[in-house]
């Protein structure tokens, strides 16, 4: 491996893809680290363009091209979750480290057959919760860590999932996420990107029951006027237990953005105080967060400004940002053998919980919890 780390990017389209908005400027951000090397698309012609479009060097005509190429090191997986697995097993055959993006699989059985293949690898898995990393949840973590709350008595959580809602546009990109055999809804992407974050913050969730309904069972397309059907989910209510006092917790989202600009309210209350994250939409790893918190019996709400070790120099679009934080550890677990940054095992314990959440909902039951998490370092 040269100086930088030469990555190859699945699934870049210039100016529709999450690649193309999050991660090439995240990389590009990190260029100390990292070199954009390849592109691998659904073709070869594909690639080339957006090989042209993005300035990189080559362009493959798929991925096991681009995972045997002595000029790869990394693989990042930034297409739709029912390709993961088998994009993940050429980088991993060819003994490539992998970024993928969230959700790691489509359903707890996958994600645990992509740990494996990386253990057994001797390879780098990152799972792209970058959530986890957000600055706000990290200093969260701390405050509540340092006492501010003193013992934490009960959390809550409402939230818009941003689509879902009553309208679902660019239908031409994005039908994937109405139906619920892909693995890409409201329940596995911005609430499992909120539950990686809660459970960071909080301490394992133990025990829970749920309710996940899809209630709205038609959606608007306001390009077309079309309304379709979908079954994804578009309601999910979650109460359950969490962190060593078992404390409450109660999550719920709902489809659609909010109709104002606060679409994200988690609340944690203390015997000392409370700590309140806020956020545009559900989408906890795509927005920005605001930190509030206020003690003592009659203080109100005020906001909690960063301090430095928690700030940092990183891109000013909140996409990049979060990406590049991830990825700015995973170049130090590469480089040092350190474990930094979210690692595909610790995406198998977040599906395990989503798992006992659909189990719960399914037959309306209590369910118990084993899914010990690893709560990522400060760095």
């Amino acid at each position: 491996m040269n100086n930088r780390i030469r990555v190859g990017i699945v699934g870049l389209k210039p100016g529709v893809s999450w690649a193309a908005r999050a991660h090439v400027p995240a990389l590009e951000f990190l260029k100390q680290d990292f070199e954009i090397a390849g592109v691998a698309n659904t073709s070869l012609a594909s690639s080339e363009a957006a090989a042209k479009a993005f300035g990189i060097p080559r362009a493959f005509a798929d991925v096991e091209a681009l995972a045997r190429s002595p000029e790869i090191d990394l693989v990042a997986v930034t297409v739709r979750v029912p390709y993961h697995l088998e994009l993940v097993r050429a980088a991993v055959d060819a003994g490539k480290h992998v970024y993928c993006e969230w959700p790691l699989g489509n359903g707890l059985a996958e994600a645990e057959e992509m740990a494996g293949m990386v253990r057994r690898a001797g390879v780098i898995g990152v799972a792209g919760t970058q959530a986890r990393v957000a600055p706000e949840v990290l200093y969260l973590r701390k405050l509540i860590e340092d006492g501010y709350l003193g013992e934490v008595l009960s959390a809550t959580i409402t939230a818009q999932g941003r689509s879902w809602g009553p309208t679902h546009t660019d239908f031409a990109n994005r039908a994937y996420l109405l139906d619920n055999r892909n693995g890409a809804s409201m329940l596995t992407i911005p609430f499992g990107h909120t539950v990686g974050a809660v459970r960071d913050v909080l301490g394992d969730i133990t025990a829970l029951t749920a309710m996940i309904e899809n209630r709205r069972k038609q959606i608007l397309l306001p390009e077309t006027g079309e309304i379709v059907p979908f079954d994804t989910p578009d309601q999910i209510a979650v109460c359950g237990r969490i962190g060593p006092q078992a404390a409450p917790i109660v999550m719920h989202y709902r489809g659609g953005m909010p109709r104002g600009e606060t679409g994200l309210v988690w609340e944690i209350n203390g015997t000392e105080g409370d700590l309140r994250v806020t956020g545009l939409h559900g989408g906890s790893q795509q927005v920005q967060l605001t930190l509030e918190g206020g003690q003592g019996a009659k203080a109100p709400f005020a906001k909690i400004a960063l301090p430095p070790e928690f700030g940092g120099d990183w891109p000013d679009h909140i996409y990049p940002a979060n990406v590049a934080q991830l990825y700015a550890r995973m170049a130090a677990d590469i480089r040092n053998g350190s474990q930094l940054a979210p690692s595909f095992d610790d995406a198998v314990e977040l599906h395990r919980v989503i798992d006992a959440m659909e189990r719960a909902s399914a037959g309306r039951i209590w369910e118990d919890v084993t899914a010990p998490n690893r709560p990522l370092p400060y760095v």
